[in-house]
């Protein structure tokens, strides 16, 4: 009886969390870990390798004024060190390769191929003068196998019984760092603090973080602190203990699985609101998850956009802006991007279509103006808002004080005349795509067509 007293007030407390729909609202007294430039920011991420024909950080700068334009504020550039030449990986059939990014040989250290260090010092130097907050991309697991740091501290890696130098997971091209030895981890956090004290970086996107003790990123993020403000990105979901002092941010995977999973028709549109509910449970109220419809690793290994979405492309990309948490664009995403970019090699980004950039313009404009769709923990509440087709569309009401967004999106690939329910969405809202004012009202339907949807601003 009392296992099953308990199993019933579990139930309850869970069943309570999905009706209410509804995430706690936005405390004003938690202070973020993350500095003020960052409440309202997008995240924008660049492959330096894949931008341009040159590959170089000097082609890259070009392309700033086009990127202050386009409205995003964090330029998050892939790793930017040298890559290891033993062991390299090629691609199949492939007998040239230029390596992967991710297999440092030297982190204090460029890689030629995209130029000198005064030459990422300059792109650095002009990104800020235009606006920008520049973050590098830190690979704090693991080294290349001919990094220095193999035959002079050779203690410094973790080891088979045998005395073999680990690869993590089947990654062959790069050695396991050993988080037990106190001088390996000042040496990591030396060369962190290298390139915020010579190019004024602002802070860090972290390989792997789940991979390394947390209590190393919570030293590194103290270190790092005495030289000016940071921001931390996460590649993780599964610890928010890291998101407690170390990140600012780590990545909304399960979101992004779920909103694949819709488009698919493998999940319910509902299914979107747990996930909202779920991290809003676990999640530290000073921290936040970044949202994407594509990265470099779903782009190069697991589908483009159009691959995993479909034709919902734009739909699933208003979700990453109106849900809670902070969007990314990943470099050629705003040029409708449609083919999975070679991981190892060139394979240069066509610019020729830029027929997404009106769209995410707007969402970027409306980010950063509305208060309703801040970034956590100042951003508004978010309540699920019933409608007449509960299995197509997903309707939600972040809110904020005075500022409320709407939004309703058909997740289906028919049109829809839907209805939104509830008193509380009645007013007159301004479309943030059309400007056209629109007064909204419960039961009285809109047409959305397939894949379509409405962001609308109301007071």
């Amino acid at each position: 009886m009392k296992n099953l007293t308990k199993s019933l007030f579990m139930f309850c407390c869970i069943s309570l969390l999905f009706t209410a729909c509804k995430t706690k609202t936005a405390a004003t007294d938690v202070k973020a870990n993350y500095p003020d430039w960052a409440k309202n920011a997008v995240i924008y991420e660049v492959n330096v390798r894949q931008y341009t024909p040159e590959g170089t950080f000097k082609a890259f700068e070009a392309n700033l004024p086009r990127l202050k334009e386009l409205g995003v504020d964090i330029l998050w550039i892939m790793p930017i060190n040298p890559i290891g030449m033993k062991d390299r990986k090629f691609p199949e059939g492939s007998k040239t390769s230029l390596g992967s990014y991710y297999s440092v040989k030297d982190y204090k250290g460029i890689n030629p191929e995209f130029g000198t260090e005064a030459d990422f010092k300059t792109l650095v130097t002009k990104a800020h003068e235009l606006g920008f907050k520049v973050i590098i991309d830190w690979v704090a697991n693991h080294s290349s196998r001919d990094n220095a740091w193999i035959t002079e501290h050779p203690d410094w890696y973790m080891k088979d019984s045998t005395g073999k130098i680990l690869a993590p997971f089947d990654w062959t091209d790069v050695a396991k760092l050993n988080y037990a030895n106190k001088d390996m981890r000042a040496a990591m956090i030396d060369a962190m603090k290298y390139w915020v004290s010579n190019c004024d970086i602002d802070g860090f996107r972290c390989d792997v973080a789940g991979e390394v003790p947390v209590d190393f990123w919570d030293t590194a993020r103290v270190e790092l602190e005495k030289l000016k403000p940071m921001f931390m990105l996460a590649e993780n979901e599964d610890h928010a203990e890291l998101c407690k002092k170390a990140f600012d941010m780590n990545y909304a995977w399960g979101m992004h699985s779920v909103m694949h999973n819709v488009a698919q028709g493998k999940d319910s549109v509902n299914q979107i609101i747990r996930q909202v509910m779920k991290v809003d449970s676990l999640m530290p109220k000073n921290a936040m998850q970044m949202n994407f419809v594509t990265n470099h690793d779903e782009n190069s290994w697991n589908g483009t956009v159009t691959e995993k979405f479909g034709d919902g492309g734009k739909a699933f990309a208003v979700l990453t802006y109106t849900l809670p948490g902070m969007p990314l664009i990943y470099s050629g995403q705003e040029a409708g991007l449609n083919k999975r970019l070679r991981f190892f090699t060139k394979d240069t980004i066509s610019w020729t279509n830029l027929e997404l950039v009106p769209f995410y313009q707007a969402l970027n404009k409306l980010k950063h103006s509305n208060e309703a769709l801040y970034n956590p923990p100042f951003g508004g509440t978010f309540e699920k808002i019933k409608n007449t087709e509960p299995t197509k569309v997903l309707s939600f009401l972040r809110a904020k004080g005075d500022t409320k967004v709407l939004v309703i999106v058909n997740l289906s690939a028919s049109a829809v005349s839907v209805a939104v329910k509830g008193d509380i969405i009645n007013g007159i809202y301004k479309d943030a795509f059309t400007g056209v004012e629109t007064k909204v009202e419960k039961k009285e339907p809109m047409n959305i067509e397939a894949w379509g949807y409405k962001v609308l601003e109301g007071k």
